[in-house]
């Protein structure tokens, strides 16, 4: 689906939600490169949270710029359907060759800060995410691997133990939000 039809779409929760969702289609209806990173103040970006198929578990990367547990995603860089750029970076970032939508509808729709940063020896300006969230679910029997540039980890952690592994209390609160939704 295309990105503008399905942030449209969503169902704001709180309104918070609603608040950010209208942030983001008045940025998007005034930036047309919001898919693209070139795009300096803020920009598209889309993660999940991958479920095992029994649901207690969250496939989770060491994040190598931020030093926490983190969620899979990334930048859009062009690809207006939001979902297909969650499950190829959840392939991309963990190895896995088989991932599916649980449910092909945002789940969460976030204005995340990033701050300054260097990739790849490259300063990045601090900007913002305009986070489009999904869940995703796999299989643990499929074999994991890490992608170096990225992350230094790839694990199934337990739902109920997730505080423990994530060292950014913002982005805490993002996952129980979208835990709660479920």
């Amino acid at each position: 689906m295309n990105y503008l039809t399905a942030i449209t779409e969503f169902k704001p929760a709180s309104a918070q939600e609603q608040a950010d969702q209208q942030t983001f289609l008045r940025f998007i209806n005034n930036n047309p490169d919001v898919l693209l990173r070139e795009n300096k103040i803020a920009h598209l970006t889309s993660s999940a949270l991958i479920f095992n198929t029994s649901q207690d578990k969250l496939l989770m990367i060491y994040h190598n710029i931020y030093q926490s547990w983190s969620w899979t995603g990334g930048h859009a860089d062009g690809e207006a359907d939001l979902l297909q750029v969650a499950i190829r970076e959840a392939k991309e970032e963990t190895g896995l060759k088989q991932v599916t939508a649980a449910v092909d509808k945002i789940i969460s729709l976030d204005i995340l800060p990033v701050f300054g940063h260097l990739k790849n020896n490259q300063p990045v300006s601090a900007h913002l995410h305009l986070s489009v969230a999904y869940l995703l679910s796999a299989s643990e029997d499929e074999s994991l691997t890490i992608k170096p540039d990225e992350n230094s980890g790839v694990k199934w952690i337990a739902v109920n133990e997730l505080a423990n592994y994530v060292s950014e209390p913002h982005m805490q609160v993002v996952y129980d939000k979208i835990l709660n939704k479920r």
